[in-house]
């Protein structure tokens, strides 16, 4: 199941029914969230970081 999911990224997929549409828009969704809870994290302390950088730069 997560080959076909992680195979079928990018790619138009032609759907018949509605749990056949349900299932591949659950898919994508569970790959959206992954990306955000491993990208906001990321991106939080990116800037976090900067902002300490600058603290301490006018400081001294």
């Amino acid at each position: 199941m997560v080959e076909q999911s992680l195979g079928s990224i990018g790619q138009i997929k032609e759907v018949f029914t509605l749990v056949d549409f349900y299932q591949y828009i659950k898919g994508v969704e569970y790959l959206i969230c992954v990306a955000f809870f491993i990208g906001f994290p990321m991106f939080y302390r990116y800037l976090h970081h900067k902002e300490q950088q600058t603290k301490t730069q006018t400081h001294h």
